[in-house]
């Protein structure tokens, strides 16, 4: 039978599998579905409908040796799939406290997110993708098996990783990365059609990729010129945000 500690408030709906273990500050949405054999503790909220497979550990304490016992905590979406042995950590005081995974995730098996990671919407994380921590990925990523990624790295919107990729500078939205470490592979495009993005706006973002990329500009020089072309398309726009706010280089 499963060990659901009295302080814990589960909706309803809510189905526990056997031997799973349910700490005193967990949260859990309507209709999400546990495992046999899942342990979720600490300070953990998790959303309604998602789907949490067998020996799943999550919201247990950071690994970080600066962790002194602070209540933080880590927040799950609605929707998400997370599969076998996936772990997922707590925020620490040095950060904003919190992790933090958002709706409609596809997360398989042995991945690890680690504390104060922000995930967006509608990621795919394949097996054995690692993220340190701090780490940011945006919607629509697509991290392949065996993605490593630094501590502090952000990943844009709609990126993809081959797998085995090492990450450690940025990922800019758009782009297809691989090898170890990283390099820039082109746009991707496949993913962009899928999500309806016209021809006309993959048109721009290829004019974009080729300014960052191929004309053997500056990172400040590009800028400047995407900056320009924005001004036609809302995504080159988005690419240009990113790259303002990019603290650690980016993958070139």
């Amino acid at each position: 039978m499963a060990v659901i500690d009295d302080g814990a408030e589960l909706a309803g709906g809510v189905r526990v599998g056997a031997y799973s273990v349910i700490g005193a500050d967990v949260v859990i949405g309507e209709n999400t579905v546990i495992g046999p054999h899942v342990v979720i503790q600490g300070h953990t909220r998790i959303g309604r409908e998602n789907t949490i497979h067998q020996f799943a550990s999550l919201g247990d304490s950071p690994q970080d040796k600066k962790y002194g016992g602070e209540p933080t905590r880590l927040e799950i979406g609605d929707r998400n799939t997370i599969r076998e042995f996936v772990t997922m950590n707590r925020g620490t005081v040095q950060d904003e406290g919190v992790t933090r995974l958002g709706d409609d995730n596809w997360i398989m098996a042995y991945v690890h997110i680690a504390h104060d990671c922000r995930v967006g919407n509608q990621t795919v994380f394949a097996n054995n993708a690692s993220l340190a921590g701090h780490v940011t990925v945006g919607d629509f990523a697509i991290l392949g098996g065996f993605t490593l990624v630094h501590q502090f790295c952000a990943i844009g919107a709609h990126a993809l990783t081959a797998y085995g990729t090492g990450i450690s500078r940025d990922i800019p939205p758009y782009i297809t990365v691989g090898g170890s470490p990283a390099k820039a592979h082109g746009l991707n495009m496949e993913g962009l059609r899928r999500r309806g993005f016209s021809a006309d706006r993959r048109k721009a973002l290829r004019r974009a990729y080729k300014t960052l990329y191929r004309e053997n500009l500056s990172l400040q020089d590009a800028l400047l010129r995407l900056k320009e072309q924005a001004g036609e398309c809302v995504e080159v726009g988005v690419l240009v945000d990113f790259l303002e706010r990019q603290t650690r280089g980016i993958v070139r």
